[in-house]
């Protein structure tokens, strides 16, 4: 069987993590987290960053510190994992949802301008497989500049993906948010990092996550807080799994190659571009005829896939009304292929020949 995706853990994380259980470790949040959150900000070039339980209650305490509150309107895609929406949804906030670009799956800037409402106090951007905005993120950010509301941007497929003027992915925004759950690039399981060059936000994210306290070990607390503290226990494998983050970027750009070639002709199935110069992609993700049909043929053949997100507004979590056409048409056609890093070129000729065989 060649699962659609699984995780990539090695003889390095285990000798890792059975070192650390003999060093005496105290395995909670300590010396191990701080080394994994500044190898996240020097890769990312974030002045600051804060690690969490994981990348859904990062997104919340990204609202929490920007003042998001009951009653607040948060604009997010209508195409995303739920967990974007569900993250204000959690303290009171109101998603409201707007359609995606075609092309890239992002949000869509003229659908964005439109749902701003005097309600409004931030827009979550979502990176779509590691994709920015067709167009801009320049416009995105001069949108919230000039509307007075804040930008956050929902990066947690996007561990690796950069912006044309070569900031990453993530560094637009107030806050940037990244996830390190099963499916990512890098795991550590559950895990979620915000960056930020701001160094108020920075602290009262700390606080935040931490019982409103200024730091572990006192019970002295002069804001709210909650417990989302992250684990050295994890922090020791993530940052082993960060010495192999850049060989994986790339073999994620070469999978797509593989498939992009592999398909090449084949009518019934179209992959979504991806600017390889300065994007990964996270999941090989294409719109597809007879999805259902090609999806159980691949299965018989032990070739396992993913439906895409449908369209949130119409998932009875939300139950929504409202017309979001890209949205609607990714969750009656999407599809996403085997995109583990460690698929061999010879497995992803295998699956083409499978898929075009399918169409005929």
């Amino acid at each position: 069987m060649i699962p659609q995706m699984e995780p990539w853990f090695g003889d390095e994380e285990a000798d890792a993590v059975a070192a650390y259980m003999r060093s005496g470790g105290w395995i909670t949040e300590f010396q191990q987290t701080r080394a994994f959150e500044q190898a996240i900000a020097a890769y990312t070039g974030a002045k600051h960053c804060i690690v969490t339980n994981n990348g859904t209650i990062s997104l919340t305490l990204a609202a929490l510190a920007l003042d998001i509150g009951a009653g607040d309107e948060v604009i997010t895609p209508n195409y995303t994992m739920i967990a974007t929406p569900n993250s204000v949804h959690m303290i009171g906030a109101k998603p409201v949802f707007v359609d995606v670009e075609a092309e890239t799956l992002c949000m869509s800037l003229d659908a964005a301008r439109a749902a701003i409402t005097p309600r409004t106090k931030a827009l979550m951007l979502v990176a779509a497989n590691g994709r920015y905005p067709k167009a801009g993120i320049e416009a995105f950010e001069a949108l919230c500049t000039e509307r007075g509301i804040a930008l956050i941007e929902d990066s947690a497929q996007a561990l690796g993906s950069y912006y044309p003027d070569g900031r990453h992915v993530g560094r637009a925004g107030r806050i940037g948010s990244f996830s390190f759950s099963m499916p990512k690039v890098i795991s550590t399981g559950q895990g979620g990092a915000l960056i930020t060059d701001d160094d108020a936000l920075a602290a009262r994210l700390r606080k935040l996550k931490d019982f409103g306290r200024t730091g572990g070990g006192n019970d002295i607390h002069d804001s709210i807080g909650w417990n989302f503290k992250f684990t050295d226990l994890q922090a020791v494998v993530g940052l082993e799994q960060m010495k192999k983050l850049a060989w994986r970027v790339e073999r994620k750009k070469a999978i797509w190659r593989g498939y992009s070639e592999g398909l090449k002709g084949v009518s019934g199935i179209r992959l979504f571009e991806h600017d390889l110069e300065r994007t990964s992609p996270w999941f090989i993700d294409a719109l597809c005829a007879q999805r259902e049909e090609l999806a159980a043929h691949l299965k018989a053949s032990g070739v396992g896939s993913r439906v895409m997100y449908p369209p949130i507004n119409r998932q009875e979590a939300y139950n929504l009304p409202g017309d979001y056409p890209v949205s609607e048409r990714v969750g009656r056609e999407g599809l996403w292929l085997p995109s583990a890093s460690q698929l061999r070129d010879e497995q992803i000729a295998a699956i083409c020949a499978r898929i075009r065989a399918f169409y005929g």
